[in-house]
């Protein structure tokens, strides 16, 4: 029996293997963050590609939340709308879909990567103030911030609950909380980017309060039966900044608030970092959490062979293997891998006649 094609259960969803779509903008949405027919190919592929769990891009809580103008929200309900038929055609092919509610920070307002040049976004071109821990832009091209104030957080933890609730209403069975890359729940993490000297900052508890008060909100929002994760990066790679010490501690917070797995990405705080990047190049973070803090976990990060997500799994370094770079070229990789893995390995009966 192969360990990454055997079920996961989170709380009152059964994932039918654990294999998971990482989520990866694609900067395609349509007016006001409408996911489109691209959304609706895209995703649905990979559900039919054979992943048990299919996670959306970043999709922004509120409209200032969007990395770039063509990024994914679910603000409203018409984008509640514009998602279900999405969801349920991921169901239909036997993955669960999930949503991964994010807020960009500072990191918003920013032109999508084949542009052609980089930077903020202007308001001619339909860009926006970004809000922040603080008011120093991410890098001299980039928006300048407006600093959050105490009104303004609980607008943001609000938001997450609010577009938490909107998701089920969507057909979401599941949502992942975004506080990774940089993006701001991590700029509220992250002592390289939150210098403020209120309760939201200082120490890392403080440092930890606007994630946990998420994490509160989303879990009381979608209530006890839905599967909440979190992304999170693990380690800034660099001096001074968040470390895998850090996650444990923050993990274990995370638990308590109901999050049921901790998806352990790393990185996007700095541009100094010094990352060793190579073939599971972030799996031991993963393995680090789930062991000292007792929670399960998903890996991300170059897993490329099947029998290299199987040893993940097996070995006990991590629950689940999410994909992404690898699925982008092959979305029926989960389906090559079950049959290297399983005797029993099936395709959707429209494909049988390929094998």
């Amino acid at each position: 029996m192969s360990a990454l094609f055997t079920p996961l259960t989170l709380r009152a969803v059964t994932l039918p293997n654990r294999v998971a779509l990482a989520p990866m903008c694609q900067y395609s949405a349509g007016p006001d963050g409408l996911p489109t027919d691209w959304h609706r190919v895209h995703l649905g592929s990979r559900a039919v590609g054979g992943a048990g769990l299919i996670i959306t891009e970043a999709t922004a809580v509120v409209p200032e939340g969007r990395i770039s103008p063509q990024d994914t929200g679910l603000w409203s309900d018409a984008h509640a709308e514009a998602w279900r038929p999405i969801t349920a055609f991921i169901a239909a092919q036997g993955s669960v879909p999930a949503v991964q509610l994010a807020h960009a920070g500072f990191k918003a307002s920013t032109y999508r990567p084949w542009a052609g040049h980089r930077g903020g976004v202007p308001d001619t071109e339909g860009g926006w103030t970004p809000v922040g821990p603080g008011a120093e832009p991410f890098l001299p091209d980039y928006r300048t911030p407006a600093a959050l104030d105490e009104a303004g957080i609980a607008g943001v933890v609000e938001a997450f609950a609010t577009a938490a609730r909107r998701a089920l209403d969507a057909g979401f069975a599941a949502v992942e909380i975004h506080a990774a890359h940089g993006y701001l729940l991590h700029e509220f993490l992250s002592p390289l980017t939150n210098r403020r000297t209120d309760g939201y900052g200082g120490d890392r508890a403080g440092r930890m309060r606007l994630t946990l008060e998420v994490a509160r909100a989303v879990r009381a929002a979608v209530g006890e039966g839905v599967p909440v994760l979190t992304r999170i990066s693990a380690t800034d790679w660099v001096d001074g900044g968040w470390t895998v010490e850090d996650s444990v501690v923050l993990a274990g917070e995370l638990a308590a608030a109901g999050v049921d797995l901790v998806d352990a990405s790393s990185g996007g705080a700095s541009t100094a970092a010094s990352i060793p990047i190579g073939p599971g190049y972030q799996v031991p973070l993963a393995a680090r959490i789930r062991r000292d803090a007792g929670v399960l976990t998903g890996a991300v990060g170059l897993i490329v062979e099947p029998e290299q997500a199987e040893q993940i799994v097996a070995g006990g370094e991590a629950d689940l293997v999410l994909l992404g770079r690898e699925l982008l070229r092959d979305p029926y990789w989960p389906h090559r891998a079950a049959a290297k893995l399983t005797p029993t390995a099936t395709w959707p009966n429209q494909y049988t006649r390929a094998f």
